[in-house]
């Protein structure tokens, strides 16, 4: 198939207005609901890399609590969203399974801050994905997918499950939605500019 005279579709294109690019990563563990976030939120057709699950992966992907997943990402999702006329988001799902997680070295390179989708069925799945990015002081902020059968628990008792200082935000969201997503991304936003403020202070 030849690319060379193919033109950039026009909703693809960034805003004339756009002056500043952050990047963001979506983290979590394995059927947190990244992908569906970054799919809901972007305003591009979002690239996926998910592939069908297959017997390969048996005893070696952890399902407990996903068992009728049928699809899983193997390399990342990407996705974009103009949080207002100058500043866009390009956004970068992660891999949620371990044997993936050597993606994450190149996927965080250069990100401002993350978000780590939590599923309070499995919250000792995010353990491991909250210690990897306090070892890249990478900032990040937590969102509670609020599945349909998951169990709602109080903000302060997820934040201590988590081990997580009072200065992270945790909020709840439902990845499905638009603007639910948008107000996760708008959380970190607010977090990163409080972050800068007090760095400038000291």
């Amino acid at each position: 198939m030849d690319f060379r005279n193919s033109e950039p579709r026009s909703e693809d294109m960034l805003p004339e207005t756009a002056t500043a690019a952050v990047k963001v990563v979506i983290v979590g563990g394995f059927g947190v609901g990244k992908t569906t976030l970054v799919g809901s939120v972007s305003e591009i057709k979002p690239l996926t890399t998910e592939e069908t699950m297959t017997q390969a992966g048996v005893g070696v992907d952890d399902v407990h609590g996903v068992e009728r997943k049928t699809a899983t990402t193997v390399a990342m999702d990407f996705g974009r969203i103009s949080i207002n006329e100058e500043l866009v988001l390009y956004l970068f799902g992660t891999p949620g399974q371990q044997r993936f997680w050597f993606l994450w070295r190149g996927l965080f390179e250069g990100a401002l801050g993350a978000v780590v989708l939590v599923d309070t069925r499995r919250l000792e799945v995010s353990f491991d994905v909250i210690g990897r990015l306090e070892e890249r002081r990478v900032p990040f902020v937590v969102a509670i997918n609020t599945f349909p059968d998951a169990p709602a628990y109080p903000i302060d008792e997820i934040r201590g499950a988590l081990d997580l200082p009072a200065t992270v935000p945790i909020v709840e969201c439902d990845a499905r939605v638009r603007g639910s997503s948008r107000d996760v991304l708008m959380t970190l936003m607010r977090y990163l500019q409080s972050l800068a403020a007090s760095a400038r202070a000291s």
